[in-house]
């Protein structure tokens, strides 16, 4: 196998690796959100260990990624857009990746 098509399995086998992890994130979120749903309206007991366990993980997780998207935010009130602007941005980088940076590389 030559040098070329080495680098090029290794950059697709990369380029599949961070599209996993970026959709795996995507799900988290999505979690994130709906677990943030649930707890807003009591339908979840929070005095649950395994529930705050979850809660606690899902926001440790997003948070660090949502801070500064809701920092350049205006204050909507008790809305919170931010998970979906951080879901734009990832849906985006997808994009970018696959349409634009794998073809130069394939």
């Amino acid at each position: 196998m030559s040098v070329s098509n080495e680098l090029e399995t290794t950059m697709i086998a990369l380029f599949q690796t961070i599209d996993l992890a970026l959709n795996l994130y995507t799900w988290v979120l999505i979690a994130s959100a709906i677990f943030s749903w649930l707890y807003a309206f009591n339908v979840i007991n929070s005095s649950n260990q395994f529930v705050n366990s979850v809660g606690m993980f899902l926001y440790n997780v997003t948070e660090p990624l949502l801070r500064p998207i809701r920092r350049l935010l205006p204050n909507l009130g008790g809305i919170d857009i931010s998970p979906i602007i951080l879901l734009l941005i990832i849906f985006f980088l997808r994009s970018l990746m696959w349409n634009t940076i794998f073809p130069l590389v394939a």
